[in-house]
């Protein structure tokens, strides 16, 4: 908390100056700017995360059915905690790409509220320039931000610090599902009286991995020294070209009378360049977790939630990396 990539750079430029024969010393740290070896896409990575496992989950109507919803991402009322790094991506995504509507952002001075919805970044905007969310023209200010939680939504995602969601305000919190975008932000004796109301929880050690993934592609991306799609875009473009001059030709030759469009082409013949790479891998990476951890929860007997169906799934793969080495 509290880093950027100004911090990863200083570190990995120290570490460098240190083990001056270490050709691989740029994967010392991740979340690098670009010009140190960083990698497209990493700055909104665990906010993309979030994204992709909200998309997951709602892909799966037996698991939203659970959380009493039903349908997609479209329309459904999220309230975020927290509009830092993880906050802002994950809300700007949901509402520009899956039609979700944010109606409260809550921050440390205050919340926003509007059930038409928020424009993120206009509050954001507001909250670099004043420092808080006090006075911006978005909705209807409220300064008991905390209560903000315990607003009727479809979605709450608390984005930001530990244990805001605790033993004294869990048995009021609306929200049927809640994503944990932060690190442990409802404590384990909230999870318990959330879980005894039936609301669905997607736990912070999935939900929240989107940047230690992308943190995982920046590593391997430093260690083979070149970046993503470097071998392959020129060769992708060159491969769906022959493709599009053979539909033309075959066109032309027995005047079918149609073209393909300049837009559909230009985006056709586009080759994968290192963000478009990025977001598929981490878009693969999440939806494989979910399923694992859907898997066991659905299937075996006794798992009641996300939460350990994720924790039996992490523990058994440790079990069978030891198995396998006959430990």
């Amino acid at each position: 908390m509290g880093t950027s990539e100004r911090e990863m750079a200083w570190i990995a430029d120290h570490y460098a100056r240190m083990n001056t024969t270490d050709i691989n010393a740029r994967a010392c740290v991740t979340g690098k700017p670009l010009s140190a070896g960083g990698i497209h896409g990493r700055v909104e990575a665990t906010g993309r995360g979030v994204e992709f496992a909200l998309q997951e989950f709602f892909r799966h109507p037996d698991d939203v059915s659970r959380a009493g919803l039903s349908g997609g991402l479209e329309g459904k009322r999220v309230i975020v905690q927290g509009l830092g790094n993880v906050g802002y991506h994950a809300a700007k995504f949901l509402t520009e790409e899956d039609g979700a509507r944010v109606i409260a952002i809550i921050e440390r001075d205050g919340a926003l509220l509007s059930d038409e919805g928020l424009e993120v970044d206009v509050v954001r905007d507001w909250l670099a320039r004043h420092g808080g969310v006090s006075g911006c023209p978005q909705g209807t200010y409220v300064e008991d931000g905390a209560a903000v939680m315990e607003e009727e939504c479809d979605i709450l995602i608390p984005a930001a610090l530990e244990g805001v969601i605790n033993r004294d305000n869990a048995a009021r919190i609306k929200a049927p599902l809640i994503i944990e975008a932060a690190n442990g932000p409802i404590t384990a004796a909230a999870d318990e009286i959330l879980r005894q109301k039936g609301v669905i929880i997607i736990p912070d050690l999935y939900a929240n991995a989107g940047g230690v993934t992308v943190s995982y592609f920046e590593w391997v991306k430093n260690l083979s020294h070149i970046r993503f799609g470097r071998m392959s875009r020129r060769a992708d473009e060159a491969h769906a070209m022959l493709l599009v001059s053979e539909l033309e030709r075959l066109s032309s030759d027995r005047n079918l009378g149609w073209e393909l469009s300049p837009d559909f082409m230009r985006r056709y013949l586009r080759g994968a360049d290192e963000l478009e790479l990025v977001r598929s891998g981490l878009d693969d990476t999440m939806r494989e977790a979910y399923q694992a951890m859907r898997e066991v929860w659905h299937g075996r007997e006794g798992v009641t939630d996300l939460r350990l169906a994720a924790y039996i799934v992490a523990i058994e793969r440790v079990a069978r990396s030891y198995r396998a080495k006959g430990l």
